[in-house]
């Protein structure tokens, strides 16, 4: 598992001020305005000087996110998933691989049996 894919990372692309709820919604796969919402209602319920001590403090130690760090969209979720529930991710990874593998093997199957269809078709193209 990559450890840059991995880390908690300030979004300073994405952010609005520091890119703190940004990276956790980007660390989390859920969307910045839930967090951006969580946040404040989790300030005004109570957690007034912890929340933002919280948020300064992450601010000031996390690194920021690297421009490069996702490949695509594909990748992104995929990391984040690896986040969330690595575990799972495995055995997702697993499940696709082995309907690949069963998916080869049919049509490995299928033109290596004695097809007479195909064989008609391909003497009908000679």
């Amino acid at each position: 598992m990559s450890a840059s894919r991995t880390k908690f990372y300030l979004d300073k692309q994405n952010g609005k001020w520091s890119g703190v709820c940004a990276g956790i919604a980007d660390y989390t796969g859920l969307d910045v305005l839930w967090i951006r919402i969580a946040a404040v209602i989790l300030t005004l319920a109570g957690g007034f000087p912890w929340t933002l001590i919280a948020y300064f403090m992450a601010a000031w130690m996390a690194p920021t996110k690297p421009v490069d760090l996702y490949e695509s969209p594909e990748s992104q979720k995929f990391w984040q998933g690896v986040r969330s529930n690595p575990k799972r991710t495995t055995s997702e990874v697993r499940s696709t691989f082995r309907d690949i593998d069963r998916r080869l093997a049919d049509i490995e199957m299928y033109y290596t049996s004695r097809n007479t269809r195909l064989a008609n078709e391909i003497d009908s193209l000679r």
